[in-house]
């Protein structure tokens, strides 16, 4: 008081600095003159200097450009220059009248100095903000805001003064008074508005810019600037052209680039730590010291698993998250003050002499400080979430450059499905933490806060809470640590049935072939069985907690009241103890129930954390391993000394003692039998394998063509050019050479048109010859080349042969190629050939050399000459004047196995129509992303590239989801169990209702002589009725969760068969990562997210219907706000729901690109290695992860414009509920109040959380209309007829006919086959053959049913196959197809998945095909586990395996589709020998190109554009002359 006489004087009012009588106990509240002319002006001004020296460092490192001069800043400074000056005037007004003899208190002129200063200082900082370019600040209009309201304040006392003495008698200081306050209005306003952005700004130029930043502050913590986007998507379907884009900060190129370089920096910090370690306890282990620290090291090698991801994650995005953390601390602050203010509300209420005005003040402050938790608490939210996407973004990159770089050996350990779940559910759980990690300890202290408030308020009752709550903790620790290990569990299945269903969907075709999808649909649901389990299990954990978490608020209330009441009868329980009491045991509550989640958030985190820190820590290629020199002083183009090479370090060498030297320009073709190691060695020249010793130099660029063709989901155009420019003339030479030139005419959009994933559209040999186009277009300096010809017919294996590969094709020059191959008569004209037996080089030299030293290379051929064969051969003319020489060559071109391109009758070649019955008018490849990663030609018109798409785009539904999706769940968890949740969460609201009536009647009972009565009666009955609904929230909630496990089970039921009863065509339209995202991510939905968002809308709804009924029993006239409160409410959340329902369908189809990408780049990553083509498939992922980005962060905003906005109105109701208690305080009990105005304030929270579960329920929702989607595509015939087998007796002969037979793929296409009428005769050997494209595969199509006839049948055994179930038809015809496929399993598995035959019978068959010995030497021998595709046999060796698979069916009918290709010729030799004796019985149907595998059939069917052409033995065509005489003329065999 001293201080404020000594600055403001002794004049009569203003003496004192704080006057209670003046300013709080009285009807007509003011200031003293002194607290209005120093406190109060001087507050925003104490705001601005504490602020500025933060904010302008803050400013000096956030320069954007500068901001031209608008007319809004010239206002903004006109109007502080004319503030400035009214305020020095006052000064030196002030001083002149004090010069002049006039008393006048300091503060007269010190304030005004003040604010003048301070107003320079804004004027200083708002040119400051122009220069660095802020459009809007944040910190001025808070100093505006705040001297805005200290002006009014003065304009009040003014006014009032004014009333009281009269305007005249200072009207100049009035008017004065009136234009300050008008000039600080008008910067107030002028500050809410956003200036023009910057000049410089990268930003302006982006074509489709966040509003975000141009949008002012007031909108930026409102989240208005989202409005826009919300009102388009109410009024049209959103797309993604309609959203922003990313920024640069949140771009994968920005983002990935620092976590990288942070990752690697940490992980070489502690491997260094970790070897220094070691060190260390090697030289302790020397002085036996070793052994204390050997728990500690292990201890810390498992810490250091994740712990350098943990830091680098931390350094990146550390700073961000803790100012996230201070907004929460923040919210904290204003959410304890709240009860505070409750208190006084309610002590108000009981006190009739209290002014009126004091009511409306704490309704007012209540309001306000509910306002400000909610900016504060939605910024930490927004923060959260931004980070999220961020961290998502990151760590996404980092796995997809790991998948880039990863070894042979940590390939085995990760699965396509595995990664896909890395980047989609580990990610997931790490971004939850993020919002959950403040809980672990910001809980504990509220609730210690908590703590001290009920002591204030009942003493050392307040204690038993203690007990409560610590009996409650453990018992929630207990069922979250018991849940966390289900999750553990659940996540083992979710992998094991993702890995499993990968494999289905990649290999449906041969499923399909064998009529094995009941037993791989049998597997998947015996895993999803044990899934479900450990689910219901732990959802009836969390119904427990949920239970205990809802009742722990009566529970504590329950037993303090009881103990409050109960030991002292004196203890009087008053409203104000009881609703404050409650009201801080829900926040208490909160703080409980988040302590266990946020430590649940932490386990669940650190367990992906730990998943994902293994994968980025496993084994990667060495770049040592293959030196590229790029020097001309080397002479050869590839130099290996001494090289040993093995798949890792752990396992055994394959290669051994190789010395290599390959000159530039020369052709070396590496040749020696199955498993020899000839595809290992091209993949250490590419240095795919650990060089354990020697080492190995390679001169200029690589070119590489895998055994097994490597295709992507592109056009055929992208795919050879491979990211190179388009060199027209270039490109049309490489067609020739390739043979591509007839199937790009025959393809409906030419080079344009679209490959399927895997190439599953076009045959083998056309993936082959797309393989090796885009090798030659490459111009590389070596071409490493692993066995093409073998996919390819006779006369195109020469065409290219001489075209591209031979002495005279396109890589005769300086290009050095090193060729795998099985076929012999090329090896005549290669510069040298290596033979390998066993790992090792066993001879080297050219063809001459190698027949001359009659070594290993010469018995291998001579090997192939039969005493049998020279007649066959001269009969028809075939011996050469060369002797054996010349023999040994025309052998090998009848033995050289190659490959039928037509499987499945998917050719696109000659005239064949086959592409288009394939092509599909939908892509999935967006327009930009061809724009901004693939070349695309100029003159390709948009009608010719849609015809060209196969693949179906996925779709995003438009508009609000359909009633009937909401129907089709509830009908699949039960009507019935649908009714009985209903009214069980009704008994639970009722009892919850009359639990708090009871309560405010209780605190209503007078006190007679300082004591209640009947405090038995009422705390008994408290108690029952609390017991009650607990029991009620517990049933309710589990059958809640337990009927969404049995709708998820019977969804994901209808999802597999729909999709398993699915035609081929459905599957080559549909990429894997579309379907995988249905078996993966959107069940995750439905088994998780649906059920617990509809018992949190459930509970909510029940929760507000019960808050409506207390606030307008307690004060009926709140109902006039209520109403339209409501109606708002209902405003919001509609605009809402449409907008973030079809961001959430948007982000859900752009997820399957992502996952189809990563999917791609696994299976070719060595090829992308090859090619050195990393970067450009980073971009495209980093373009991918952005598109989805894109779509995530306008869904995430949209939550918070919600809760904001949800939350105002909530607090509004809490307004008007607080003054209509306080306007009718003379009849209204403080019972009554207290029960209203608590239940008021839990509105804000509920209705928000309700609409937020509503609509994420429709969000979620979707993923039902997703998998149901898939019910209604076309299917099959049935499996089989009448739900039975058929008769065993039927298929006895292997007789077929074919009746007028039409085959078209489908109805808008024309006829694939066309009228085919043909007999054959059972145990007939059938030899089928035609140009690429002519439909021979078509004929195996249609014998399977894989399409069903366009007109006319086929008969086998006089039965029309139309009739017979599709298991019973395929089980009962075998076909071995010509890609190999494997399953992840035991190769016991794989040869016998039905369980039918003996280890003996395996033995057998095994024998038959050349494979018992090696699987007999394996460790494991039946049970040893092949890789997903078998990727750890050879192909070879794969193609062996489904020969002795073959073998053990023994079916009457048999299907050989080029089962030898990949084999060498004496192994092929051996089997084609085992199938004639082994199938002599059978009617064999032999697709072939080239002619010589057919010549010994019975008869031979020559099949052109879908017509028979001939149809006789093979002698008989000969002498004809015709279409079949030219194919074995071509053949070189006549």
């Amino acid at each position: 008081m001293a201080a404020g006489g000594g600055l403001c004087g002794s004049r009569a009012g203003s003496a004192g600095l704080w006057d209670w009588n003046q300013t709080w106990y009285t009807d007509t509240p003011r200031f003293t003159w002194c607290f209005e002319n120093t406190v109060i002006p001087w507050i925003p001004c104490a705001y601005l200097w504490i602020c500025f020296p933060f904010y302008y460092m803050y400013l000096r490192h956030k320069n954007k450009g500068y901001i031209r001069m608008s007319h809004i800043f010239k206002t903004k400074m006109v109007f502080g220059f004319i503030l400035v000056i009214q305020c020095f005037s006052n000064v030196f007004l002030m001083l002149w009248k004090i010069s002049q003899g006039i008393p006048w208190a300091p503060a007269v002129y010190i304030t005004p100095a003040v604010l003048g200063v301070t107003m320079m200082l804004a004027m200083f900082l708002t040119q400051a903000e122009r220069m660095v370019g802020t459009q809007s600040s944040g910190i001025l209009l808070i100093y505006w805001l705040l001297t805005f309201l200290s002006a009014v304040l003065m304009l009040s006392s003014k006014i009032q003064h004014a009333l009281e003495k009269g305007f005249l008698e200072d009207y100049a200081n009035h008017i004065m008074t009136y234009l300050y306050v008008s000039l600080v209005l008008g910067e107030l306003v002028l500050f809410c508005l956003v200036d023009h952005p910057p000049f410089f700004s990268k930003a302006v130029n982006s074509s489709n810019q966040c509003p975000e930043a141009n949008s002012s502050f007031l909108s930026k913590i409102t989240y208005w600037w989202f409005s826009g986007l919300v009102w388009k998507g109410h009024r049209q379907s959103l797309g993604v052209d309609d959203l922003w884009s990313v920024r640069e900060e949140n771009s994968s190129e920005e983002t990935v680039a620092q976590i990288e370089k942070e990752w690697k920096n940490y992980r070489s910090r502690t491997k260094q730590k970790m070897e220094s370690m070691t060190f260390k306890r090697g030289e302790k282990s020397k002085t036996g010291l070793a052994e204390a620290e050997e728990t500690q090291v292990l201890l810390q090698s498992e810490q250091s698993q994740s712990g350098p991801l943990l830091k680098a994650l931390w350094s990146m995005f550390g700073t961000y998250f803790l100012l996230g953390t201070l907004s929460l601390v923040i919210c904290d602050v204003f959410l304890f003050s709240i009860p505070k203010l409750l208190s006084l509300f309610l002590e108000f209420i009981e006190d009739q002499e209290a002014p009126n005005w004091h009511g409306y003040f704490y309704a007012f402050a209540m309001f306000l400080l509910a306002c400000l938790q909610t900016l504060f608490e939605q910024r930490y939210m927004y923060m959260c979430v931004v980070l999220g996407l961020r961290l998502k973004t990151a760590v996404t990159g980092l796995v997809y450059r790991k998948i880039l770089v990863m070894s042979n050996a940590s390939r085995k350990t990760a699965t396509v499905g595995e990664i896909v779940n890395l980047v989609s559910v580990d990610v997931q759980k790490i971004m939850d933490l993020i919002i959950y990690f403040n809980g672990t300890w910001l809980a504990p202290i509220r609730i210690i806060i908590c703590f001290v408030f009920l002591w204030q308020l009942l003493g050392p009752s307040a204690l038993t809470s203690v007990a409560v709550f610590l009996f409650l903790l453990p018992l929630n620790f207990v069922i979250t640590k018991k849940r966390s290990q289900f999750q553990e569990a659940q996540m083992k299945y979710k992998d094991e049935r993702a890995k499993l269903t990968n494999a289905i969907l990649s290999d449906i075709k041969v499923i399909k072939i064998y009529g094995w999808e009941n037993i791989f649909m049998e597997k998947v649901l015996n895993i999803r069985k044990q899934e479900l389990q450990t689910l219901k299990r732990s959802q009836i954990l969390l119904s427990a907690s949920l239970a205990s978490f809802h009742s722990s608020t009566f529970l504590i209330a329950f037993v303090m009241f009881a103990v409050y009441t109960l030991v002292d009868n004196t203890h009087i329980l008053d409203a104000q103890k009881a609703f404050v009491s409650l009201t801080l045991i829900n926040i208490l509550n909160t703080a409980h129930s988040f302590l266990p989640f946020s430590i649940n958030a932490v386990i669940q985190a650190k367990v992906s954390l730990n998943r994902l820190a293994a994968f980025l820590n496993l084994e990667e290629l060495n770049p040592e391993s293959s030196s590229r020199n790029t020097s001309d002083c080397v002479q050869a183009s590839i130099t290996i000394r001494n090289g040993t090479f093995s798949w890792s370090k752990e396992t055994s060498p394959c290669l051994r003692r190789i010395d290599l030297t390959v000159h530039q320009g020369s052709l070396l073709a590496v040749v020696g039998q199955v498993g020899a190691g000839k595809s290992s060695l091209l993949s250490a020249l590419l240095g795919e394998m650990e060089n354990t010793d020697g080492c190995m130099t390679m001169k200029g660029t690589v070119a590489y063509v895998p055994q097994q063709a490597w295709i992507q989901n592109a056009s055929v155009e992208d795919n050879i050019l491979f990211g190179k420019e388009m060199d027209e003339t270039w490109f049309n030479t490489v067609i020739d050479a390739c043979a591509l030139q007839a199937d790009l005419e025959s393809f409906p959009a030419g080079r344009k048109s679209e490959i399927g994933e895997k190439g599953i559209n076009i045959s083998g040999g056309q993936k082959q010859r797309v393989n090796l186009a885009r090798a030659v277009y490459q111009k590389a300096s070596i071409y490493l080349l692993d066995d093409p010809l073998s996919a390819v017919d006779a006369h195109v294996r020469q065409h290219i042969f001489e075209h591209v590969l031979g002495p005279n094709g396109l890589l005769k020059d300086k290009q050095t190629r090193v060729l795998v191959t099985h076929t012999i008569n090329i090896l005549p004209q290669v510069d040298n050939i290596v033979v390998l037996v066993d790992g090792t080089i066993s001879e080297v030299g050219s063809y001459q050399e190698l027949l001359q030293r009659n070594g290993a290379f010469a018995e291998f051929l001579h090997s192939h000459i039969t005493a049998e064969d020279k007649p066959c051969y001269q009969s028809h003319g075939y011996t050469g004047q060369n002797g054996n020489v010349k023999h040994l060559e025309r052998k090998s071109a009848l033995m050289s196995p190659t490959a039928v391109g037509d499987t499945k009758g998917t050719v696109i070649s000659g005239n064949d129509p086959s592409w288009e019955k394939l092509s599909s008018d939908r892509s999935v490849k967006s327009s930009a992303m061809e724009r901004e990663i693939i070349a695309v030609s100029q003159d390709c018109t948009t009608a010719a590239a849609a015809k060209g798409r196969l693949t179906k785009e996925e779709k995003a539904q438009r508009g609000r989801v359909n009633i009937s999706i909401y129907v089709a769940y509830l009908r699949a968890t039960g009507s019935l169990l649908c009714l009985y949740i209903i009214l069980l969460f009704t008994c639970q609201q009722t009892v919850s209702f009359f639990r708090g009536y009871w309560l405010s009647m209780w605190t209503d009972d007078p006190a007679y002589n300082g004591t209640q009565q009947h405090t038995e009666l009422r705390v008994g009955v408290f108690g029952a009725l609390g017991v009650i609904q607990a029991l009620s929230r517990f049933i309710s909630t589990a059958a809640v969760l337990l009927g969404g496990v049995l709708a998820s089970h019977k969804l994901f039921l209808q999802l597999l068969r729909s999709v398993a009863r699915s035609p081929m065509i459905f599957f080559e339209q549909t990429p894997i990562g579309n379907l995988l995202n249905r078996f993966s991510k959107e069940m995750d939905a439905i088994d998780s997210v649906i059920p617990d968002k509809l018992k949190s809308l459930l509970g909510f709804l029940f929760n507000l219907l019960e808050i409506y009924l207390v606030i307008i029993v307690a004060t009926p006239m709140a109902a006039v706000a209520i109403v339209p409160l409501t109606v708002l409410y209902a405003v919001f959340q509609h605009f809402y729901v449409i907008t973030s329902c079809q961001l959430r369908r948007l982000e859900a189809a752009s997820r399957s690109p992502i996952y189809s990408h990563i999917s791609e780049t696994f299976q070719g990553s060595s090829v992308i290695r090859a090619y050195k083509d990393q970067e450009r498939f980073i971009l495209k992922s980093n373009f991918r992860v952005d598109e989805n980005q894109r779509i995530c962060f306008p869904g995430a905003v949209a939550d918070r414009w919600l809760a904001t906005n949800l939350e105002f109105l909530g607090n509004g109701i809490v307004l008007f509920a607080a003054l209509f208690a306080a306007i009718g305080r003379t009849h209204l009990s403080p019972g009554i109040a207290g029960f209203s105005i608590s239940y008021a304030l839990q509105i804000t929270g509920v209705l928000n959380w309700m609409v937020r579960s509503w609509t994420e329920i429709e969000n979620n929702i979707v993923s039902v209309e997703r998998v149901r989607e898939y019910l209604r595509t076309p299917k099959e015939g049935l499996w089989t007829l009448n739900g039975k087998p058929q008769d065993q007796v039927w298929l006895t002969e292997g007789r077929i006919e074919f009746r007028n037979y039409s085959l078209r793929y489908r109805p808008d296409l024309e006829l694939a086959l066309k009228h085919v009428n043909l007999t054959i005769n059972g145990q007939e050997k059938i030899g089928i053959t035609g140009r690429t494209g002519a439909g021979k595969s078509t004929l195996a199509v249609g014998l399977l049913r894989l399409v069903e006839a366009a007109e006319g049948e086929i008969l086998i055994d006089g039965l029309n196959i139309a009739q017979v179930g599709l298991h019973d038809l395929r089980t009962k015809i075998t076909v071995i197809p010509q890609d190999p496929v494997l399953f992840s399993g035991s190769l016991r598995t794989n040869l016998d998945p039905l369980n039918q035959y003996t280890d003996a019978d395996i033995w057998t068959a095994l024998e038959l095909t050349q494979l018992k010995n090696f699987i007999a030497d394996l460790p494991e021998q039946l049970e040893y586990k092949c890789t997903e595709q078998g990727e750890n046999l050879s192909t070879g060796q794969k193609q062996l395996v489904c020969l002795a698979r073959a073998l053990l069916r023994k079916a009457k009918i048999l299907v050989l589709d080029e089962a030898t290709s990949a084999v060498d010729l004496e192994t092929d030799l051996q089997i084609q020998s085992t199938l004639k004796t082994q199938f002599k019985d059978s009617t064999v149907l032999t697709i072939a190109h080239r002619v010589n595998t057919i010549m010994d059939c019975d008869r031979i069917l020559v099949l052109e554009n879908g017509w028979i052409v001939e149809f006789d033995t093979p002698e008989k065509l000969i002498a004809q002359k015709g279409a079949f005489y030219r194919l074995v003329e071509e053949s070189g065999l006549v």
